[in-house]
C-alpha cells in the first residue's frame, strides 16, 4: 500500500495560467512558494527559506478557480504528487514533480496579498519551537 497525499500552504508566485487541452479540458498552472525553517550553522539564527512548487489543477474546478486567484495570494493546496518527464528541444531529458490539487482554500481577502474570497481560519501559522539538536535522533 502506498499513500500519496500533500498539504501546502504558501503564496501564488504568479498569476494562474489557464489553458485548455487539445480534448478540450481546462488546465490551470499555479506557482506556490512555501517557506521551510532552517537553523543558520554559523549565527544561529532561523531563517525561512523558499520552495517553489508547482501546481495543476483540471477541469471546472480549474476554470472557477482562475477568475479568483492572483499573483500574492495565500492559499492552502491539499492533493497528490505526480512525477513527470520529457525531452526538450535539445534533447535533454527533464522531470518535475507537481501537485494535482484537489482542493484548494482561500487564506487571504481580496486587497490581503492578493485576489479572492476571504477564509475564515488564520491567516499565519505560528513559528514552531525550535527542536535542540541534541533531541534530534539522528
Amino acid at each position: 500500500m502506498s499513500i500519496n497525499r500533500v498539504v501546502i500552504s504558501g503564496n501564488l508566485t504568479r498569476d494562474p495560467e489557464l489553458k485548455a487541452l487539445p480534448s478540450g479540458m481546462s488546465v490551470l498552472k499555479l506557482g506556490v512558494a512555501v517557506n521551510d525553517r532552517r537553523k543558520n550553522q554559523q549565527t544561529g539564527e532561523w531563517e525561512e527559506h523558499p520552495n517553489f512548487v508547482d501546481v495543476t489543477v483540471f477541469g471546472q474546478r480549474g476554470e472557477a478557480l482562475s477568475r479568483f486567484l492572483e499573483k500574492g495570494m495565500k492559499v492552502a493546496i491539499e492533493g497528490r504528487l505526480r512525477w513527470s518527464q520529457w525531452e526538450n528541444q535539445q534533447g535533454e531529458k527533464r522531470s518535475k514533480l507537481e501537485v494535482i490539487a484537489d482542493d484548494i482554500e482561500f487564506m487571504t481577502a481580496r486587497g490581503e496579498g492578493g485576489g479572492g474570497r476571504s477564509y475564515s481560519g488564520p491567516t499565519e501559522m505560528p513559528a514552531p519551537d525550535p527542536i535542540a539538536e541534541e533531541d534530534i535522533p539522528f
